[in-house]
């Protein structure tokens, strides 16, 4: 299709840059340096520095096993491969770029394909084999250095880099000449590299651990083949400029691959703008969106069938152009299809304008060790560093482990500028008083409202056990920058080298072991989860209209209760290559999100942490799109997974090239599917899904009175189930730590909260506060006064339930707002129960189950939790750990209440006191035991089993029979009139009347 309409193109505010990044010498203390005063060089062109240079990689690998060596400006000669182990990086610095140049007719580069730069897994070793880099080489880097290839070298490439996460190559230019290519073997990202003959710009093959590639602000010049050349790479390009070549991206002869441009430039462009080599394949998926075209008469060329998308026009803007397995809708019946939008352009831009956040000047950088900070992972450097945001925007921070006490708030406009994530850390000690036990989430760093904020090169170590920690809460604007920042914990985590050992050591990982046999005397078992896992909240956390753009994030800490969460924002945001891996619960969530964009966003579930992992949640949002999606689940998970991303809710949320895999048999069932509506995609790689939010979906829901329909499934024994005031429902699940919401005014269910709490059972006050029972264990390490953290033992304990490994913890309260949870959440004060005045409602155990049940159930216990209202009150009791439901009662009340006697299988009957008291016990009914509720006419329903229903005169009227034992019921909707039904699995309701 051939739209008639001219689009005049525009260009950016900033250019690209071909200038050095950093101008300046960088004091870093824990840093080489390639100089000439301590290697013995010159930088002069001629003289071979390739020993010199390598030995300084080694030293420095030996040495500190991650960090950086920076390289002064000049030109430096190369004569061999120059190998470059995981976590060093090579960064550039000067007026102008250093240059590493390969001299004319340089043996080794003539006969066999060679590399000046080649990133490998380990230290160069005399006489063996270089072990390429791959999926566990982390932080490697390549920065602000020119490349220059002489003639006479046809087989040479500038750079091979097929490392994995937060490894990249940036701000270079790659003079490739007669030679074969300037980077063979992609990985990760590149960012502001500019690409000048060649056959190739880059030639590549997937990369080392199968996830999207990432390239934004890159220039193509003069290539003879192509610009790219790929074999199942899955480019993900932003702001691309191809011109002069006969071809921009060419996918090898008889491979599939993934392919997304979005506002790019191609021009001169002899052969094709791309050319696809398989067709009608679901792996075969190219998406271009607003790509500005001049001189390209054929745009794609499909070498299987022979196909062309051809242009007349001189000048046109590619809107859209979509080939592969395309789904209009989630209803849609998928099929092989290509659309194309393409219009008339009135201008073409002359110059390429980059699309990235640029750092300040390096001449106004301030470096936080000339302020007094140490970076020793001991010193207290947070006043040091508030000092500093106090009085200066631009700062530079060193690599070293810099301990942080309390939240590290940033100004409007504060840039911290690391250059190695691991190398450079803020840190928080385990059980860190300020982050630690119950409380609000407190973030180690925390952006401005609206500020222009930059966080760049900067690792954030929350530890194990800091039950509050949140690591980065980002509420900066849209020109706002997250860059090269790791959240550490877990997988990529690196020790610093024995000074005993002359090796570096490995990345730190647990033992697999092996080889032993198991016997009933001597017994062999399987390595368990670490106890800390998903004990804190989110590891980022963008919020209130927070933004901007976010590039190579590696978020896997196994202690966070998710990796990335973004919520109540419509200021736009762009996600350049995030790697979410190795939560327990969740690994990206998006509540009440518009205008976002995620490219190159890919996930990986672990066997041992994950298989209760839930990818993607995405709830109440609009206008989002995913593109260059991969799901991983590694060969060792052994169970089946239902969902990839569950929505709740949303509209036009754009899928585009999706990837879906595992090596082994239980791949995702239904990598999207919509919660409300049961509607499923089942299609596991795809070039375009939009969820439009306009699907009908397959429930059908009657409501017809006394018939019990299912609402939504795929929970773990969901439990709590309460109302409030406007009939809106709640419940939650205990060992996946959420809370979910069934809105009285749509009947839609969402995922409302999901903090590092198990949740037990819920209730509101009098103004509609949603307050939570939740289990807290007391934080290992956590000094209190200078003891160990516990929990009293109350004065009902049960040894019937305790004395069997259910001691050593506490059931606590706390509140949210439903309307705005995240900022609401607070813990609810423990007071003695004589000294709350006023009280309105009183909150009880729905059931017990213990031998003194007679007595405990008409006492009153000394403390109780009191809600925001001041006038809701929660009796602490042992029994608020071990129920599935509350029972909320007003003190003198005339109505009668009922609870459930569990361990006697029957319902007490109680009269309410004028304290709020239950008194007057009476066994009515020979059921009971999770729960009941009574509804508006005096009827009460017990659950157990099924649902036994009585008059107001204890008169059985009916049975209510569900495909699964309820566990929790509550009476809600907007006329009150629906009979809410929490099963294991399920969520039910049935129309009373």
């Amino acid at each position: 299709m051939f739209i008639l309409l001219l689009v005049v193109g525009g260009l950016g505010q900033v250019r690209a840059n071909d200038g050095s990044i950093y101008t300046q010498k960088p004091n870093d203390p824990e840093a080489f340096f390639f100089t000439p005063g301590k290697y013995n060089i010159k930088a002069d062109g001629k003289t071979d520095v390739s020993a010199s240079l390598q030995t300084a990689i080694n030293e420095l690998k030996r040495a500190k096993n991650f960090g950086i060596l920076f390289i002064p400006e000049g030109k430096y000669l190369l004569t061999r491969t120059i190998q470059v182990p995981a976590a060093i990086r090579l960064i550039g610095y000067g007026k102008t770029r250093p240059e590493f140049v390969l001299g004319k007719n340089t043996p080794g580069y003539r006969e066999q394909q060679n590399y000046m730069v080649w990133f490998t897994g380990g230290l160069v070793q005399e006489g063996r084999e270089p072990a390429d880099a791959g999926a566990g080489t982390f932080y490697s880097a390549l920065s602000n250095i020119d490349f220059r290839i002489e003639s006479g070298n046809p087989e040479a490439i500038a750079i091979r880099s097929h490392f994995a996460q937060h490894s990249f190559i940036s701000h270079c230019i790659i003079n490739i000449g007669e030679a074969k290519a300037g980077i063979y073997d992609v990985g990760n990202e590149i960012e502001n590299v500019k690409f000048y003959g060649g056959q190739y710009g880059i030639t590549s093959s997937r990369t080392s651990p199968g996830w999207p590639m990432m390239m934004v602000d890159t220039y193509f010049e003069g290539q003879r083949k192509a610009a790219i050349l790929t074999r199942e790479v899955g480019l993900t390009i932003v702001n691309m400029y191809a011109k002069n070549v006969p071809v921009v991206v060419e996918m090898q002869e008889d491979r599939v691959d993934r392919l997304f441009i979005e506002n790019s430039f191609f021009e001169n462009v002899s052969q094709a703008g791309i050319i696809v080599s398989k067709e009608n394949n679901a792996f075969s998926q190219l998406n271009l969106l607003n790509v500005d075209c001049s001189n390209v008469p054929l745009l794609v060329k499909f070498a299987q069938s022979g196909k062309r998308a051809g242009v007349k026009e001189k000048l046109y803007k590619v809107q859209e152009f979509t080939y592969g397995l395309v789904m209009a809708d989630m209803e849609t019946p998928s099929r092989y299809e290509t659309i194309s939008k393409i219009a008339p352009l009135g201008t073409f831009p002359k110059k390429m304008a980059m699309d990235m956040v640029q750092l300040p000047a390096m001449n106004t950088w301030v470096n936080i060790r000339d302020l007094g900070a140490k970076g020793d992972g001991e010193t207290d450097d947070t006043q040091v560093f508030q000092d500093a945001i106090a009085a200066n925007k631009n700062i530079y921070v060193p690599q070293g482990w810099y301990r942080i006490t309390r939240t590290l708030k940033m100004s409007p406009g504060t840039r911290l500028i690391g250059l190695h994530p691991f190398g450079t850390q803020f840190v928080l000690k385990e059980s860190e008083a300020a982050f630690s036990g119950f409380g609000t989430p407190q973030p180690v760093v925390e952006s401005s409202a609206g500020g222009d904020d930059i966080i760049n090169g900067i690792g954030i170590n929350t530890g194990a056990y800091n039950y509050r920690a949140v690591g980065l809460k980002w509420m900066a604007s849209r020109h706002s920058l997250i860059n090269d920042v790791k959240f550490v914990g877990g997988h990529g985590t690196m020790r610093k080298p024995d000074p005993a050992n002359a090796q570096p050591p490995s990345r730190s990982g647990g033992n697999r072991g092996g080889g032993q046999v198991s016997s009933p005397s001597n017994p062999v078992s399987a390595t368990g989860m670490d106890l800390a896992w998903d004990n804190q909240h989110w590891s980022l956390w963008v919020t209130d209209n927070g933004g901007g753009t976010l590039k190579d994030i590696w978020t896997a800490s196994t202690y966070a209760a998710n990796g990335f969460y973004v919520s109540n924002t419509s200021t736009p945001g762009r996600v350049y290559a995030m790697s979410l891996e190795h939560h327990v619960r969740n690994e990206a969530r998006f509540e009440n999100v518009s205008n976002w964009k995620m490219y190159a966003f890919q996930f990986e579930e672990e066997s041992r942490e994950g298989h209760d992992d839930q990818m993607v949640e995405i709830s109440n949002s609009k206008n989002l799109m995913i593109a260059g999606m991969w799901m991983y689940r590694v060969i060792r998970v052994n169970t089946p997974k239902a969902f990839g991303v569950r929505i709740w809710n949303s509209e036009n949320i754009d899928f585009r090239n999706v990837h879906n895999y595992t090596q082994i048999l239980p791949v995702i069932e239904a990598p999207v599917y919509d919660v409300n509506k049961e509607l499923p995609v089942y299609e596991w790689d795809f070039a375009r899904l939009m969820v439009t939010g306009r699907e009908k979906g397959r429930k059908v829901l009657t409501d017809r009175p006394g018939v019990v329909e299912k609402v939504a499934t795929g929970f773990e024994f969901a439990a709590g189930a309460t109302a409030d005031s406007k009939g809106n429902v709640y419940f939650g699940e205990n060992r996946m730590k959420r809370i979910y919401k069934v809105s009285a005014e749509t009947g839609a269910l969402s995922l409302l909260a999901d903090y590092p709490w198990k949740p037990f059972t819920l209730t509101t006050d009098t103004r509609d506060n949603l307050l939570v029972i939740f289990r807290y264990d007391p934080q290992p390490g956590y000094m209190v006064n200078g003891v160990q953290e516990t929990v009293s033992r109350l004065p009902d304990d049960n040894p019937m339930y305790s004395g069997w490994g259910n001691s050593g913890w506490a059931a606590l309260a706390y509140s949210i707002d439903p309307d705005n949870p995240d900022q609401s959440m607070k813990p609810m004060p423990r007071v003695p129960t004589n000294q709350v005045t006023g009280v309105k409602k009183v909150v009880h155990p729905s059931s017990r189950w213990r031998g003194d049940f007679d007595k405990t159930v008409s006492s009153m216990p000394a403390y109780s939790f009191v809600a925001p209202d001041g006038v809701t009150i929660i009796p602490e009791t042992y029994d608020l750990g071990r129920s599935t439901a509350l029972t909320a009662v007003t003190p003198g009340q005339s109505q009668p209440v009922f609870i459930a006697k569990e361990n006697d299988k029957t319902t007490v009957r109680l009269d309410v006191s004028p304290e709020g008291k239950l008194v007057n016990m009476k066994e009515v009914h020979p059921q009971g035991q999770y729960g009941n509720i009574v509804d508006g006419e005096g009827n009460l329903y017990i659950a157990d089993g099924q649902i036994y229903v009585y008059n107001k005169d204890g008169r059985e009227i009916k049975r209510i029979m569900v495909n699964e034992r309820p566990i929790s019921i509550a009476i809600g909707g907007k006329d009150k009139n629906t009979l809410y039904i929490t099963t294991s699995t399920s969520l039910y309701k049935m129309k009373i009347k």
